[in-house]
């Protein structure tokens, strides 16, 4: 049976393959998924995620008189109006309009008359596309997730409620696997009902610009004309997609639809929502994750002008006043007291010591690799080259804190606001509140911010504001502070690790072994890119009190600062230079020695430095995308590092627009940069030091890098993402141009503490 790129459109012929063992490690879940998928599909059970009772309630959803849906992706109104429903939400990526282009390129549609909205949560709208890349893509079994009849996987996916924003999937998988083939299986429909209306072979017609045209006879049929009989026709499973030459949309610089309502001020976000009669509320929780609360006395906050109600958690404190200032006020007047949970002697330096403990222990709890990595590092003796690095844990730093908005009326309980998964908000809040699912409407609104931190799964604010609305008569808005989401925060994990090497004698390595600690996640996205006859990646999990979360790009960072920064080291103990150490690692001619070679000639790599600068140089895989990047960076008076310059190559396959994947990698690299400069969550007596952005040192605008030169390689390869790879060659590139500047070696983040030792 031929791949089904999208589950969502009809098949005839549809039967159960097999599952093939997997051997990956970390993709139990994903495996239990796809053997439910082959399970749910009789009884009430299956007929209620049926595909046909999935389309019929997106059309009831999203369709008004004059309109025509076309499963759950898209619709065509009778003036030509091609709207386009996006399950991804808006944080600030560029997805919606990227999504765009991708579908109106194979409808053939004018741009002009395109517009992209965000999809209802609703489990009717649940991204099969992105579940089907995700399971072939983690199981390493994609032709036998691909031969899974469409309706289990459309079952599969609705069962599981899932339309997430996240792991740079948007394009690459719901692009690529969702909007371009719905795009072309509806241009064939409105072809096939234009050659019957007009009564020509459908090979004789063309499309462009919304128009479906018979040359030989200068007639023609708009969209808004034909969709309605197209709607009732069946789509193809397995369109014919265009080639690169074909496009007409894809790979053109295009401007973000988003851009003016943001500039504007039009553009309304969680935190900016209101109802009437709305009242306010903010929270204090535990200061020690973990702990619990006492006791308060609510009398100084109700005195407090505007504070109407004081709501106790079991972890936490909440003042609901008339405005955010009250509530604030409110709360700042209660002394809460509250325990630490038997934490109390958790810190920074606590954690890394355990970390340390654990790892000497030798017990790991997952590995991956090829050869006897032990046999050539007890040859090599004490040749064997070792390094010990550590991060921190990081905050997401959101410009938007959380701000949810609850009312329960009627028996509904209503939220409004910015999450990266608005079913599984429905389904927490239900949880929360002893509801049913179909009892609790999530209204999805852009969010200023995500990167990982506001999954459901890690966002204690939809419990809070449900229980907090299911106390009171009214609309409620629920606002953490700056001070509470730094404080109590899902963080990238703290994270340390030791990585040995040893060179034969022809100064290649011969074996490298990466040993890390962090929380229970073992999985990285960042692959092991280079040629060595023996390798081991060694896991040791290791929880704190606080809770790990993804970061942007996950594990990439942490791995990507390990590897690259290693790299350079055994490049310098064989005295080669780092690019071209790197290089004759890499398969001759394969797309990561393209890269590595392009932004090595775009950097001038080799040419003379200004005194006291250096050149670093690094080049991370993740998320199906492979950049490559240069820093040029030296060091200031006070000892912190200045960022002079700094190049990006990139090859995620096809890039769709251009200006919008530059500002992603452009932004991902600075957000490496700063994490590598001055971020850290730190803790004493098991409570998070940091407490806002006066003290969570972000990077300032005046040590921005003054230049940053992008470049795309557009390959065959098959589309990466595009949100994330930009992060984890930043951290290493910095360190490897540091010590080229200044000889000393740069093993643990971030830099601003070094500079104060």
């Amino acid at each position: 049976m031929a791949d089904n790129p999208n589950p969502d459109i009809e098949e005839t012929e549809a039967a159960a393959a097999p599952i093939a063992p997997v051997k990956k490690k970390g993709v139990k879940r994903r495996i239990f998924l796809v053997g439910s998928a082959l399970l749910v599909g009789g009884g009430a059970f299956g007929l209620y995620w049926a595909d046909s009772s999935a389309r019929a309630r997106a059309k009831a959803l999203t369709t008004a008189e004059g309109e025509h849906n076309f499963l759950t992706w898209m619709k065509i109104a009778e003036d030509d109006t091609v709207t386009v429903f996006s399950p991804h939400i808006d944080m600030g990526q560029g997805t919606h309009t990227a999504l765009g282009l991708m579908l109106a390129d194979e409808l053939d549609a004018a741009w002009d008359k395109v517009k992209v909205e965000q999809a209802p949560s609703d489990v009717a709208f649940s991204n099969t596309a992105l579940v089907q890349s995700f399971l072939g893509e983690m199981s390493g079994y994609p032709g036998v997730i691909n031969a899974l009849p469409v309706a289990v996987i459309g079952m599969l996916t609705r069962s599981q409620k899932i339309q997430i924003t996240g792991g740079s999937s948007a394009v690459r998988f719901t692009g690529q696997g969702g909007m371009r083939v719905v795009g072309a299986a509806v241009r064939l429909a409105l072809i096939e009902e234009a050659a019957s209306r007009l009564g020509v072979p459908a090979g004789e017609l063309t499309t462009a610009d919304s128009v479906v045209t018979h040359a030989a006879s200068g007639r023609s049929l708009r969209y808004g004309e034909l969709a309605a009989g197209a709607a009732e026709r069946s789509l193809t499973r397995d369109p014919v997609l265009k080639s690169r030459k074909d496009y007409k949309l894809i790979g053109k610089p295009v401007t973000r639809l988003d851009i003016p309502a943001k500039v504007d001020g039009s553009a309304v976000y969680g935190i900016d929502f209101t109802l009437p009669d709305m009242r306010v509320a903010t929270i204090a929780a535990a200061p020690v994750r973990g702990g619990k609360l006492e006791s308060v006395d609510e009398a100084p906050a109700l005195a407090m002008p505007g504070v109407e109600k004081v709501v106790t958690l079991d972890d936490a404190v909440i003042v609901v006043a008339k405005g955010y200032w009250q509530a604030l006020k409110g709360l700042n007047a209660l002394s809460p007291k509250f325990t630490d949970g038997g934490h109390g002697a958790m810190s920074t330096a606590a954690i890394y010591a355990a970390q340390d403990k654990l790892r000497e222990a030798g017990k790991p709890d997952g590995e991956a690799g090829a050869g006897d990595v032990d046999a050539a590092l007890m040859a090599a003796g004490d040749k064997t080259i070792t390094a010990d690095f550590r991060v921190p844990f990081l905050h997401h730093a959101m410009m938007e804190p959380f701000a949810l908005t609850a009312h329960f009326k009627d028996g509904k309980l209503h939220l409004w606001g910015g999450l990266q998964d608005p079913i599984g908000a429905r389904d927490r809040a239900a949880a929360a509140a002893g509801l049913e699912m179909d009892d609790v409407i999530f209204n999805p609104m852009i969010m200023g911010g995500g990167f990982g931190r506001r999954f459901p799964g890690v966002t204690e604010i939809i419990d809070q504001v449900t229980v907090l609305a299911m106390q009171v008569p009214y609309p409620v808005k629920l606002i953490w502070s700056r001070e509470e989401e730094v404080r109590h925060g899902t963080y990238r994990a703290q994270s340390s690790a030791r990585l040995s090497a040893t060179l034969g004698d022809d100064g290649r390595i011969a074996a490298w072994r990466t040993d890390y600690v962090q929380g229970d996640n073992s999985e990285s996205e960042a692959g092991f890119i280079y040629q060595v006859p023996a390798t081991s990646r060694r896991h040791f999990g290791y929880t704190s009190n606080q809770i790990d979360g993804p970061w942007r790009s996950v594990n990439s960072t942490q791995i990507g600062f390990y590897n690259e920064s290693f790299i350079d080291e055994l490049a310098d103990a064989a005295g080669e230079d780092p690019y071209q150490f790197r290089r004759k690692h890499l398969p001759e001619g394969s797309r990561h020695q393209k890269v590595l070679d392009a932004v090595a000639e775009r950097s001038g790599w080799g040419a003379p430095l200004p005194e006291g600068a250096g050149r670093g140089i690094a080049i991370v895989e993740s998320f199906g995308t492979i950049v490559a990047e240069v820093i040029e960076a030296t060091v200031k008076d006070d000892g912190s590092p200045k960022v002079l310059k700094a190049w990006a190559v990139v090859d995620c396959g096809t890039t769709v627009n251009p200006i919008n994947a530059e500002a992603q990698i452009a932004g991902g690299m600075i957000m490496g940069l700063s994490s590598a400069i001055g971020e850290a969550i730190t803790l004493e007596k098991g409570a998070v030091v940091e407490s806002n952005f006066n003290d969570y040192n972000l990077l300032k605008l005046v040590d921005a890098p003054p230049m940053i030169d992008v470049h795309f390689i557009e390959s065959d390869a098959a589309m990466g993402g595009i949100g994330e790879p930009g992060v984890p060659p930043a951290s290493a590139a910095l360190a490897n141009a540091l010590f080229a500047a200044t000889g000393k070696r740069i093993r643990a983040l971030p830099l601003l503490t070094q500079a104060k030792a």
